[in-house]
């Protein structure tokens, strides 16, 4: 039999290794890992290459959901507000009284400031005020509306009354300024109790009308309204 030289048949190429990534949403899988991110950095260390080794994809995968940091950066702001927005409404459902009500919603909020620093000063900060269009725009004008209809309802305000907005702020102000303080340590020498402290304001915050709505009560009084 004379020799025959066997050529092994060529094998087809094997597709190449599938990332470690296996969800279905990989924008939403980004934007967990950035949030995880945040629990233990500032928002100024985020790194979309980081990111992409994080959910195990290649950078141009992140590329693709998110063309630069400002972009990624505004998709976590957004995702702030609306986990801020949810802790809001579940606040609302929670209780029938409405000061109740905003009460517990300050108090979600400064819990939310104190758990997620870094994310709250991304919400809040400059790149929060400047950037405020799409869904980030979205998820912060639906979060300050939330809390206007507590506001309005806590102290017996229409929803067209002209001093829902001016007094949403003013709760809001405080209890802003309030987290941003504490989260700061700024309390941490001016009471042996901090939490204890920032409480009482907030109470004291719910129990007063803001001042607008004392002031024009009385005028509307005064004029046999």
């Amino acid at each position: 039999m004379d020799d025959v030289n066997i050529v092994p048949a060529k094998r087809p190429r094997r597709p190449p290794p599938r990332s470690a990534y296996h969800h279905g949403n990989l924008r939403q899988a980004l934007i967990e890992a950035g949030l995880a991110h945040l629990e233990r950095n500032d928002a100024d260390t985020l790194s979309l290459r980081d990111l992409a080794r994080r959910t195990g994809v290649s950078a141009n995968a992140v590329y693709r959901h998110f063309e630069d940091k400002a972009a990624l950066q505004a998709a976590l702001a957004a995702e702030g507000f609306r986990r801020l927005l949810a802790e809001q409404k579940a606040a609302a459902e929670a209780h029938r009284s409405p000061r109740v009500t905003l009460l517990e919603a300050g108090r979600a909020y400064l819990r939310f400031a104190r758990s997620q620093p870094a994310l709250y000063r991304l919400m809040f900060g400059h790149y929060g005020a400047t950037h405020r269009q799409g869904e980030l725009g979205e998820a912060a004008v639906a979060s300050f509306g939330e809390l206007g209809r507590q506001v309005g309802a806590a102290f017996d305000l229409a929803d067209t009354d002209p001093r829902v907005a001016p007094s949403t702020v003013y709760v809001w102000a405080l209890v802003h300024g309030l987290s941003a303080l504490w989260i700061d340590g700024q309390f941490e020498d001016m009471a042996a109790d901090p939490a204890a402290l920032v409480e009482s304001v907030v109470q004291l915050a719910v129990a007063v009308a803001p001042p607008m709505v004392t002031t024009s009560s009385r005028k509307n009084a005064k004029r046999g309204r």
